[in-house]
């Protein structure tokens, strides 16, 4: 599992922002509670969209913390199929 961190630099008024996902929310949360992100910040909980806006001071700690950094496409990509995996799920037969 893993937790992930873009390059998007979108200002927010004084500070700027990236985003921060992960492979599961469990980990998502830990590194959040980790980098000192409170949990209320948390945007789409519980959907493929699942992700934190953070400053780029909280980025380098998640990054120190052991976060991948990637590009913003890359992240548009997991989510992407992160909702491939979900409608595929939905939409499964059993045998």
């Amino acid at each position: 599992m893993t937790v992930y961190v873009d390059d998007m630099r979108a200002p927010y008024g004084r500070m700027v922002m990236c985003h921060m996902v992960a492979d599961s929310e469990d980990e998502l949360l830990s590194m959040a509670d980790r980098i000192g992100v409170a949990r209320r910040w948390h945007q789409y909980p519980g959907t493929p969209k699942s992700h934190f806006d953070i400053a780029l001071t909280k980025r380098r700690l998640a990054v120190e913390q052991g976060a991948v950094e990637i590009s913003s496409r890359e992240l548009a990509m997991k989510v992407r199929d992160r909702r491939a995996a979900q409608g595929a799920a939905t939409h499964a037969t059993p045998d």
